[in-house]
């Protein structure tokens, strides 16, 4: 029998502080990691705060961890909260330009 150990390279993790929720984002950001960005989109608008992105720490992204970005905007827009993403590494301003989001997020 062969144990094998998946070994995450990546992250997503939610921060509430007084006047913002922080969703901190780092390494390698794909669909490995859809249950931590389920339960940062389910906390980050719970307390009617702006939400701040940091995504200085990214390494890599995928159409998981854009569309993640894109669904965390889109609800901001739609509970009339700011989104704003924070220092994102070329990859995440080149896949928004790509894609035709870059406007949609305020940096």
């Amino acid at each position: 029998m062969t144990l094998t150990s998946e070994v995450q390279t990546g992250g997503i993790a939610l921060t509430e502080r007084s006047s913002v929720c922080v969703v901190t984002m780092w390494g390698e950001v794909d669909i490995a990691l859809r249950n931590e960005a389920s339960a940062a989109l389910s906390g980050a608008f719970q307390r009617d705060l702006p939400v701040v992105v940091d995504a200085s720490r990214v390494t890599f992204i995928d159409s998981a961890g854009i569309a993640f970005l894109v669904q965390l905007c889109r609800i901001g827009q739609d509970e009339g909260l700011q989104v704003t993403l924070h220092d994102p590494p070329a990859t995440i301003r080149d896949a928004l330009r790509t894609l035709e989001l870059d406007s949609l997020v305020v940096r």
